[in-house]
């Protein structure tokens, strides 16, 4: 019975098969290093209150100082009987210095210690998102200069719409990813409060000062209501959620760079590292890597949901179901990071094939709404326009010509005010050059945007 930290009311052992249903250590042991830096930053706290004397606190600080280091060679054995890797490590203490490690818990729970572990946890791999992301960006802008000038098909509905610079491409997941970037800052914001000093559920009679652990932590604060913070996941499902957006905006951008890499689009090479081939078919050359960010998007949804419906019957305070967020959210983390780890050198080594691009850059009538904004900047109404432009398709579509071959007379045929001038609007480049709004795909603007991506990403 001295195995378990809470064992002294109990007359009977645990059975062997709740252990191995209950236990946590043999994911959770990755929050270690946090663990012991937070139970380091309580000791000292513990110490300056006067709780425990200077002499106890070196002793406890040395002990999880070397406990730290042994976890961090892969020598220390985690033992399942003792559940989780708080109380691991406050044995592994307490076999070392004796009763003074049995001081450590003192003013605190592992309800408030688990959700101080994890917040840290978050906080760290949020920066190490944030980097990532960064770094997709700065891949992406890094497409302007080199595709500068090339013109692409915009689609919507997977049908041609208009024509877009390619820079206007790349630079639309650099704002997608500008929204994701700012979530998961907006996300360590609202995390970066501590929760150490809660306690179970109600705070402490021990005269602590959780301010002091907060500055050690680098928390900007303490949480405000002790009752509230020991159920709090809020900030586990609010990252769920925003790596959630994330995967759906690097699956779609996979999913459209699949289609790309197709014979029937040959738009894109994607590099050979990033594929793979068939164990029958000796030609194929994969975008395995594109599919894999697309499929474990599902995952990360996944895990959002699954940490929804843990969370959503729960009653205050701590209830042992917050054990299954971990599993969830660390999944969710890796998942995300994996993706975007890969997601930069595979824009950066991708090739747009130009001459296939520019062969059937004019198919599809990619020029008809610029066509018709001539028109209405002629005084026609929109709608009028719009009717007057689809029937010249639609005579285009019966020659099989592009707007640009059909003659003068069939312009004039559609209204009066067409003359000569409409050829100036016609074709892929005029119309990218006839845009004139604010964030629009004329060359002026992408440069522009373009600059201030790399200002903003330190590229320069």
């Amino acid at each position: 019975m001295t195995a378990k930290p809470w064992g002294g009311v109990f007359s009977e052992a645990t059975d062997e098969r709740v252990e191995a249903f209950t236990e946590s250590v043999s994911y959770d042991q990755r929050l270690a290093a946090l663990d012991i830096r937070g139970s380091i930053a309580h000791a000292r706290m513990l110490a300056a209150v006067g709780v425990l004397t200077g002499d106890e606190r070196h002793q406890i600080e040395a002990g999880l100082s070397a406990i730290g280091a042994e976890i961090a060679a892969g020598t220390f054995v985690f033992r399942r009987e003792l559940e989780d890797v708080h109380m691991n490590v406050e044995r592994a203490l307490v076999e070392r210095i004796g009763d003074v490690g049995r001081k450590l818990h003192t003013g605190r729970s592992r309800n408030d210690q688990v959700s101080t572990d994890l917040k840290m946890w978050c906080r760290d791999e949020i920066d190490r998102l944030v980097g990532l992301l960064e770094d997709l960006q700065r891949a992406f802008v890094g497409r302007c200069s080199q595709d500068e000038g090339v013109i692409i098909p915009g689609y919507t509905h997977l049908q041609r719409a208009q024509p877009v610079l390619a820079g206007h491409y790349w630079l639309a997941y650099c704002e997608k990813l500008e929204r994701d970037r700012g979530r998961l800052l907006d996300c360590r914001g609202r995390l970066n409060l501590l929760p150490l000093g809660a306690a179970a559920l109600a705070g402490t009679s021990i005269p602590i000062d959780r301010q002091h652990v907060a500055d050690a932590l680098g928390f900007d604060g303490v949480t405000a209501n002790s009752l509230d913070t020991s159920s709090d996941r809020d900030f586990a499902i609010e990252l769920a959620s925003a790596l959630s957006l994330i995967a759906v905006h690097l699956s779609g951008w996979a999913e459209e760079w699949v289609l790309w890499s197709t014979t029937e689009f040959g738009f894109l090479k994607p590099p050979q590292q990033f594929c793979t081939g068939s164990s029958i078919m000796p030609q194929k050359i994969n975008p395995d890597v594109l599919e894999l960010i697309r499929g474990k998007s599902a995952r990360v949804i996944g895990a959002l949901q699954s940490l929804l419906v843990l969370a959503k019957g729960l009653p205050l305070a701590y209830n042992r179901d917050l054990q299954e967020d971990k599993e969830r959210l660390f999944d969710a983390v890796d998942t995300v990071r994996g993706c975007l780890e890969l997601a930069a050198p595979l824009v950066a080594g991708a090739e747009l094939r130009r001459e296939q691009i520019a062969a059937r850059l004019e198919a599809g009538y990619l020029d008809a709404t610029t066509l018709m904004e001539h028109l209405i900047s002629r005084g026609v109404p929109q709608r009028t326009a719009h009717e007057l432009i689809g029937t010249l398709v639609r005579t285009a579509m019966q020659r099989g010509v592009p707007l640009s071959g059909l003659p003068l007379d069939a312009f004039q045929e559609a209204h009066a005010d067409l003359d000569e001038s409409v050829y100036d609007v016609l074709g892929a480049q005029r119309a990218i050059e006839a845009m004139r709004s604010l964030g629009s795909t004329h060359p002026d603007m992408v440069r522009s945007q373009a600059a201030a991506w790399r200002a903003r990403l330190k590229m320069e």
